[in-house]
This record gives C-alpha cells, structure tokens and sequence, in this order.
C-alpha cells in the first residue's frame, strides 16, 4: 500500500495521525502494497493530438549522466539508455470526464521499468541532487497535507528536473482509504488535489494514484470528472535492499515500481539515497533500465 507517513513539521491533525501509525510503519514498508483494483491496458491504435501541460511534458530532452556521477552515489556505472518512447500512449484517444485507465504494468516488450515516489513525507536534499546527477527519470504522487510540511512543495518543484523531466501528480488531499467514503467525499478528496496542484504548476495533473491501491467504480468516476487520465497501480515494491514483486522474484519488461519518499526513522536508519541506490543497482543487475512513465501513459 502507499502508505502514509507523517515527517518532521507536520500540523497537529497530521503528527497526531502519525504517532498513531508510527509502529506500523515499517511492517508496512517491508510488506509491499495491496491493490484493489485490476491493472493492465492496451495502447489506442489511433492516437490523438497531445496537449499537456508544463507539470508533465519535458521542454528538452535532458544530457546523459556520466560515469563519475554515478559513482558518487555508490553505483558501478550508469544505466542504459533507454529506449525511443512509443509513438502512441496508452491514455491517447481517452475522451474528456471518461473514466481513466487502470495500469498496473505498462505493456510492452522494452527492458524498462518506471520509478515513482508516494506521499512527499521526506524531503532529504540530498535526493535532490542525487537525481540531479543521475538524471533519474520518476513520477511523483503527491498527498497536499503531507507535502505541505517542512520545506513544503517547494522541494518537489527542485525533483522536476531539466524540462519538467518528472512529474507532480495526485494522491489525495489526506490519503484516506477511499473504497470507505462515499463518492462525494471521494470526489473531495481527488478534485481538491487537482486544483491544489494545477494552481502551483498551471494545469491539471493526468495521472491519479489512489492511497494503499484502494479503489472503486465511484473512484473511478470522480478521478474522470477531474480531469484524471489515468489511475497507476505497481508490480514492483522498493525496499530498504532490494525490491519485493507482485508476481515471481524479478522484474518484468514495463514494471512500474512503487517507492515512498521515506528516511531514516523509517528505514531502519537507511537514507533515501542510499536506498534508491540500492534499487538501480538492482534494477541494473537484472538486465533493466528506467524510462519516464510519462512517455508511455
């Protein structure tokens, strides 16, 4: 599940939410994430004119990481490049207010997979140069009163990257399981997110990320109203060493991994650096490269 968590300079109602979940946490970490949903679509033969707005499309195509970069960070050498994005995208065709797309794995045949990032808890600068470096390529589902904390969403806007590279999108006003309210509380909770993110960045994020995977037909129909294109589930969990997989012990060509942004209280005194790099080492040593999502959905 994509769960929850609480990080220093949260609010009253959010740190009192947070010590009551705190012991869980990492139980939940290590236990990956239940979905209730089903996963998995076919790209439109017939795509359409794209209009996105500046939060997802990357202005210019950023330059390669070097060799030394990655070493910094702990990792041999750079990931492969990855390859052309497909011509058409799996939510090209989807008419306005329609219901979105459920993915859980992006079809294809290429050895990659997609990075994304939860909640918005943890906001280490070191991770910010670390993907700076790296030229790292991740989709990030953002919760409003998580991300508000601390540094607030400033600190996302430095992970967007050259060009927009990686995107903000939604996760709900508070992370509330949402198959338990009804569809106008659902509705709140993901119309509210959208307009708290389109009046940041200028338009309406298209991809929609429900809390612990948790959905339902109303779920669906709120996310369409508000402008959602697509709901995105995972395969692939990070873990404080490796990764643990929905199915069978190894990445699969179009993986989409679900990690949190997460530090030490919660990692067994791991950064996130540390664990990131421990999940490219791995997503490497399986054959794999990472690819922007976004050029896919």
């Amino acid at each position: 599940m994509s769960s929850r968590i609480s990080g220093p300079g949260l609010g009253s109602r959010s740190a009192r939410r947070a010590a009551a979940v705190t012991p869980l946490l990492l139980a939940v970490l290590l236990s990956g994430c239940s979905s209730g949903g089903s996963g998995g679509t076919k790209a439109s033969s017939a795509p359409s004119p794209r209009t996105e707005s500046t939060a997802t499309a990357p202005a210019t195509a950023p330059a390669s990481p070097d060799a030394a970069a990655y070493r910094r960070w702990g990792i041999d050498k750079p990931l492969a490049a990855p390859p052309a994005p497909p011509s058409a995208k799996l939510t090209d065709g989807l008419k306005p207010g329609a219901a979105p797309k459920v993915i859980r794995r992006v079809p294809t045949s290429d050895k990659v997979v997609f990075l994304t990032f939860d909640d918005g808890a943890e906001k280490d600068p070191e991770f910010v140069k670390m993907t700076k470096d790296l030229k790292l390529p991740f989709t990030m589902f953002l919760t409003d009163d998580i991300a508000r904390a601390g540094t607030g969403y400033g600190y996302f806007e430095q992970l967007r990257g050259e060009g927009n590279r990686n995107s903000i999108n939604n996760h709900t006003l508070s992370h509330p399981n949402l198959r338990t309210l009804s569809a106008d509380a659902q509705r709140r909770e993901i119309c509210g997110q959208q307009d708290v993110l389109e009046k940041r960045y200028g338009g309406k994020p298209p991809l929609f990320r429900p809390p612990y995977g948790n959905y339902n037909d109303a779920t669906l129909a709120a996310a369409g109203g508000c402008g959602v294109k697509a709901l995105l589930l995972w395969e692939a969990t990070m873990q404080i060493n490796d990764m643990r997989y929905a199915q069978g012990d190894q990445l699969r060509p179009g993986d989409i991994v679900l990690a949190h942004f997460r530090g030490p209280s919660e990692l067994k005194g791991t950064t996130m650096t540390k664990m990131v790099a421990n999940m490219l080492r791995s997503i490497e040593r399986q054959g794999f490269t990472v690819a922007r999502l976004e050029d896919y959905v």
